[in-house]
């Protein structure tokens, strides 16, 4: 295969949350909200948290199994972990995963780009394989945004879950289904203070000053936050539609980041597409973070939503600011079966609603 038809391809999927489930109802009875409150503003009525004694990389690692296994694979020759909530501040969460799940002295890294982190993951993984450094990679995204929450904060305690989904990439080439297309990146550092962590970081810590406890939680401003991801993302997926050649009305699902259902349906609206054609499982899981793309992906695999043939964009935003994109036809790739998603029916009527 020469360099210049080299390409990234999925071949296995996975996929995982714990088992602890907050309903909105419990979100209730702890602070000022109810259910309705919720729904309407996020269209989320539950999520799944770690329990304590668990971390990222448990999750990491148990996704990364499933999309091993999903692949017919028992080792690959890199590993890349999207993640803003790693496993201690140092060092990287990723080469743990690894030797965990028995990949030996592979290159292991961590890529933190919030929201956005698990196409960026993509990115780093596909070039990678480009570069011939491996000829398999692993990539997860995986975080628990529950440990560094405002535990009186009815906002993001509402919209945030845990959880964990992971890609095998293999080296293939460009015209097989599976392989990575248009790939569109970007950032706006100047907007950074729109979702941050105040304290924690080298800048806090070189001041010397004592810490307030509400700058060791995660902030966002809404709104703000709302208009940036709708923007970003549909300029993103046009980018890098129009980089795979496809015509927007000829794509039959978009995968969004998960972080809020009117955002998805805002997106969907500025790109002039049915919302039918948007994969959506927040309202089971909640904003996962770097996750919520692979899981997505995972639970439209298991309905039925989202199939081989099937002209796919992923698209994600977050903190930073960071955005991306990537195009894909989706391949024939086996399941592990075994995500603990409730699913939703299948949806039987075709590609391109």
């Amino acid at each position: 295969m020469s360099g210049t038809d080299r390409a990234a391809v999925v071949a296995g999927l996975g996929g995982w949350v714990p088992r602890t489930v907050v309903t909105n109802d419990e979100l209730a009875a702890l602070l000022d909200t109810d259910d309705e409150w919720i729904r309407t503003r996020t269209g989320i009525r539950q999520r799944h948290v770690i329990t304590p004694g668990e971390a990222t990389g448990d999750l990491a690692v148990e996704a990364g199994r499933r999309a091993l296994e999903s692949a017919g694979l028992v080792g690959v020759g890199a590993l890349v972990l999207a993640t803003s909530t790693p496993d201690r501040l140092s060092p990287a969460t990723a080469p743990e995963v690894a030797s965990r799940l028995g990949l030996g002295t592979v290159p292991a890294f961590d890529v933190a780009a919030v929201c956005a982190g698990f196409v960026y993951a993509l990115a780093a993984g596909a070039g990678l394989i480009a570069t011939g450094v491996a000829e398999s990679v692993l990539v997860i995204g995986a975080d628990t945004f529950s440990t560094i929450l405002d535990p009186a904060d009815r906002t993001t305690r509402a919209i945030f879950g845990d959880g964990a989904g992971a890609v095998v990439l293999r080296a293939g080439s460009l015209d097989q289904p599976g392989a990575l297309l248009g790939l569109s990146l970007g950032s706006d550092g100047s907007r950074s203070d729109l979702v941050e962590i105040p304290a924690g970081g080298s800048r806090q810590r070189s001041t010397g000053l004592p810490v307030k406890s509400e700058d060791t939680f995660l902030t966002m401003r809404g709104r703000a936050v709302f208009a940036e991801a709708v923007h970003r993302m549909s300029t993103s997926a046009r980018e890098t539609a129009a980089r795979a050649g496809w015509p927007l009305e000829e794509i039959d699902r978009f995968v969004l980041h998960q972080a809020n259902a009117r955002i998805i349906t805002a997106t969907a609206h500025r790109l002039a597409l049915p919302a039918e054609r948007f994969l959506s499982n927040i309202d089971r899981v909640g904003n996962t973070v770097a996750a919520s793309i692979p899981l997505a992906l995972s639970d439209g695999v298991l309905s039925g939503e989202l199939r081989p043939g099937h002209r796919v964009v992923l698209a994600g935003f977050g903190g930073g600011l960071a955005w991306g994109s990537v195009a894909l036809v989706w391949p024939h790739i086996a399941h592990p079966g075994n995500q603990i998603l409730p699913a939703p029916p299948a949806d039987q009527s075709g590609a391109r609603k």
